[in-house]
């Protein structure tokens, strides 16, 4: 039986419009551009898009066909994929923000996003998404670390009023906060990631009725809180939208490889849960 060819996925080339620090360990990177016409965000509020970001010393920039990078140049000049959270698209203006975490010289895209400046291309597909907040939900639980704070931070103006709600964000420190109504910060510190966050989780007074709940970041505090809520809170998986977005030690391309086998055993460990 032949295969059928692999759907490539189409791909945008967004220009630089403006860029801000808006913390230690955030860039804010506004794209425009004839490009993002008809770009499809808005259903969901955790839209993500995948980076295709050249290597320090490519000799090309976007836009470009990947296939025919790959196909003319050796490994260590091809594109890296990074996935990003859309933290606003405004149909009106034609603009896309996307939030990066900075580490210094760390990684790929946020040297790029400390380095960016109007002008400048960014290549890219998407979006993708899945979670909105629920109209109908008793409460809503909303629980990230840096990495999930666009999407947390994309999700608050539509929780429905006079509807609970917890949203835990855990940053390396008070720096860090961001103005947004409703947030309960937890400064990492010291700890490992996750773990002040957890904390904060468990031991929180919890609105009665069934939430709706939205976890996401390092993927061993969210292994842990996705059992807390079948297990503890018995929450139906419908009711959650919970993902491991990395993994401590791992680039992106080995956690994406390792993930459907995590994803199995998380699963598996939720069988032994059950009555």
């Amino acid at each position: 039986m032949t295969q059928a060819p692999r759907k490539r996925r189409a791909t945008r080339v967004g220009t630089v419009v403006r860029t801000e620090r808006v913390t230690p360990h955030l860039v804010r990177v506004v794209l425009g551009g004839e490009s993002l016409t008809g770009f499809g965000a808005g259903a969901f509020t955790d839209h993500y898009v995948k980076l295709q970001l050249p290597p320090k010393g490519a000799p090309y920039g976007a836009p470009f066909d990947a296939e025919a990078v790959q196909a003319e140049h050796a490994p260590e000049l091809w594109p890296v994929s990074r996935t990003y959270t859309v933290r606003e698209w405004d149909a009106a203006a034609g603009e896309l923000t996307i939030d990066f975490v900075t580490h210094g010289d760390d990684g790929v895209a946020g040297p790029w996003a400390c380095a960016a400046r109007p002008g400048d291309q960014l290549q890219f597909a998407g979006p993708g998404g899945a979670y909105a907040p629920a109209a109908d939900a008793d409460w809503h639980l909303l629980v990230g670390d840096d990495s999930a704070l666009p999407a947390i931070a994309a999700a608050l103006p539509r929780l429905p009023d006079a509807v609970p709600a917890q949203v835990f964000v855990e940053v390396e420190g008070p720096a860090d906060e961001q103005d947004l109504p409703g947030v309960t910060w937890v400064h990492r510190g010291w700890q490992p990631v996750g773990a002040a966050l957890t904390a904060a989780v468990l031991s929180a007074q919890r609105p009665a009725g069934t939430p709706h709940a939205f976890v996401h970041g390092e993927a061993g505090f969210v292994r842990e809180l996705r059992r807390f809520l079948r297990a503890e809170l018995d929450l139906p998986r419908d009711r959650m939208s919970v993902s491991g977005y990395w993994r401590l030690g791992r680039t992106e391309d080995r956690w994406q490889a390792e993930k459907p086998e995590w994803n199995a055993a998380v699963e598996a460990d939720e069988a032994h849960l059950s009555p």
